[in-house]
């Protein structure tokens, strides 16, 4: 039974003794050790392999010059790990040593033994110095016990360093399972839901997972006035809500920064003069800091608190002109789009700078609720994500929308940021999974060029599209898959 060939599974991928191993070893990890015992009885297959027996009995009995022979003669183990494991059996050893007087045995250990793993001085030397240090201050005299739970201590942490099949990795059947179940969702394009999934069956998401239909749609006919913000003196094109929902900022083109109370409707505060335009702002996730960026080179970037107090300022002769912004959900970066085709990212903690160009101009920046990724889209009609941390050498693409003449706004969306949901000059809304260059939905309703899309970061079935037709569309989940209720005659 021991060394059956015997296979399992509809392609016979699956060896029938490794799986009987993993369960043994699942079985006593949940506590189940009757269960795992009779098992290993009725199988003939033991959770440990013989060699880490051997090994555990010498280890828990003292047996160090038997210990050091079998790790030496187990196969398959690389040099560097039967040299790791190694210098821990000759840690115990010299510790075991000293603590019951026998100096030149802990000596010999020191001077003979531990060279021939080839460690560095500096490791020898601070394993002595550790354990010398211990007797002076007489805690080398350990009682059985300690010396007991020391021995235990050490079987475990070889047991965490030898290699399969020696040892089994820890909570092996929960990994396995963990992994597959995490492959399903990967390769699941709709998956947007945080609900636990079943092991029952395989995992698939249906397109109800995603908004997908126009479930209302606003016009001026439908909106109720709250506020007319009158101030402004010239057209207003960026509005950017602060992440408590209680102010506004608003700018535009030859215009000034204003601040604006949510529940008032009333200015709070105006930055700068009309001397100072503004191209883009952008919120801290404190809700009380602000960035804004100019299309005047000297006028540069600032930073504000909500009174009008400058904080900072990045400004200069040969500072490009900033078209768009934005700070990344922890506050840890400043993400900038200069001169159409150049992006800054700039690590506010420790004013760490990246550059990167793009070959084509830029005309919207995103960035993910996880200050993970970033996206910008570009009027070559491509999308492209890239990493806040610089560590990829290309970004994803994604393409399929129209895009030539407008500003066209994209965001990411649902669970963990997996999604992108773009505006269209050929008046549809598209939805990339992360995963994929093509869309996975085209979303039709708006009659003229959708200008901005935003998903809902509380609710992942819902998404906003803004359109040059003059409505704004909500899109939920599809209802064509559900089970309608049967009329009941009276």
């Amino acid at each position: 039974m021991e060394n059956s060939p015997t296979t399992l599974g509809s392609k016979g991928l699956i060896n029938k003794h490794e799986f009987l191993r993993v369960i043994i070893q699942c079985l006593y990890s949940l506590g189940y050790k009757k269960s795992a015992s009779c098992l290993e009885i009725e199988s003939g297959v033991r959770y440990k392999s013989i060699e880490f027996d051997l090994l555990e009995s010498q280890i828990l009995s003292g047996d160090w010059d038997d210990c050091i022979d079998t790790l030496n003669k187990i196969k398959d183990v690389k040099d560097d790990t039967r040299s790791s494991v190694l210098f821990l059996v000759f840690k115990q050893c010299f510790l075991e040593y000293l603590n019951r007087g026998d100096d030149s045995l802990a000596l010999s250990v020191l001077q003979k033994r531990v060279p021939t793993l080839h460690m560095s001085n500096e490791t020898v030397h601070k394993l002595a110095y550790n354990i010398l240090a211990l007797k002076e201050m007489e805690l080398g005299k350990l009682d059985e016990d300690v010396i007991s739970e020391l021995r235990k201590r050490l079987v475990m942490e070889l047991g965490k360093q030898l290699p399969p099949p020696i040892v089994l990795p820890e909570r092996r059947l929960e990994h396995l399972v963990e992994t597959s179940v995490t492959a399903q969702i990967d390769s699941c394009i709709y998956h947007n839901s945080q609900d636990a999934v079943l092991l029952y069956e395989d995992h698939c998401c249906g397109r109800d997972q995603i908004p997908t239909e126009t479930v209302q749609v606003m016009d001026n006919d439908k909106l109720t006035m709250k506020h007319v913000l009158r101030s402004h003196q010239n057209p207003v094109s960026f509005v950017a809500w602060s992440p408590d929902d209680t102010k506004l900022l608003t700018c535009g083109n030859l215009e000034v920064l204003k601040l604006w109370d949510v529940e008032t409707g009333t200015c709070k505060h105006t930055f700068g003069d009309h001397g100072f335009t503004i191209s883009s702002c952008a919120w801290f996730p404190d809700s009380k800091r602000i960035v804004c960026g100019s299309s005047d080179p000297e006028k540069g970037i600032c930073m504000w608190d909500c009174d009008g107090n400058e904080m900072k300022a990045w400004r200069g002769m040969r500072m490009p002109k900033v078209l768009d912004l934005a700070v990344t959900s922890d506050g840890e970066n400043l993400i900038s789009i200069f001169s159409d085709k150049e992006i800054r990212i700039l690590n506010l903690r420790t004013n760490a700078e990246q550059v990167i160009f793009e070959e084509h101009s830029i005309t919207s920046l995103s960035v993910s609720i996880d200050s993970k990724f970033f996206i910008v889209n570009l009027n070559s009609q491509e999308i492209h994500l890239r990493d806040v941390a610089g560590k990829w050498a290309k970004p994803l693409k994604y393409t399929g929308h129209k895009q030539n003449k407008y500003v066209i706004r994209s965001c990411f969306g649902g669970i963990n940021s997996m999604f992108i949901a773009s505006g269209s000059e050929n008046t549809q809304v598209y939805i990339w999974n992360r995963k994929s260059s093509t869309p996975i939905e085209v979303l039709s309703g708006h009659s003229m060029t959708v200008n901005s899309v935003s998903w809902n970061p509380k609710r992942p079935l819902m998404l906003a599209s803004a359109s040059d037709d003059h409505t704004i569309r909500i899109w939920g989940p599809s209802q064509s898959n559900k089970i309608q209720p049967a009329e009941t005659s009276t």
